[in-house]
């Protein structure tokens, strides 16, 4: 009988949803290996993206063109609850980020001004929880 390599684990599927492209550039650098990264520049592309593959995580800018992060993240919740949702917002006020997590059952809301190595920590977070 061959002997047969061990399977690797698949990696998490993660969409990352801003309308920034050094924004989606550097994340991509910063989780190279640690997960399958697709881009959207909008939540209408988003839609497209979701149509086509389940994903693990979804990271999302709450000021996108067309319908806002938080609304979108919401209907992700009803449609696909066990996706990881995290917002990415530069409101600091906290009734909005508290109301925001409860709304549309984030596992992280992060404040702007960000670094692509603080949107990684919070996937891996979210992927590991």
């Amino acid at each position: 009988m061959a002997d047969r390599a061990p399977t690797q684990p698949a990696l998490p599927v993660v969409l990352l949803v801003d309308d920034e492209p050094l924004l989606l550039d550097s994340l991509g650098a910063e989780l190279k290996g640690t997960c399958r990264l697709f881009t959207a520049a909008s939540a209408a592309e988003a839609d497209l993206k979701l149509a086509a593959r389940h994903y693990d995580v979804i990271v999302c800018d709450h000021m996108l063109p067309g319908e806002q992060g938080l609304d979108f993240l919401s209907r992700v919740m009803e449609l696909m609850p066990s996706t990881k949702r995290i917002l990415m917002t530069g409101y600091t006020n906290p009734e909005f980020i508290s109301r925001s997590s409860a709304i549309a059952g984030l596992s992280a809301c992060l404040v702007k001004p960000l670094r692509a190595s603080d949107i990684a920590t919070a996937v891996k977070a979210a992927i590991t929880s």
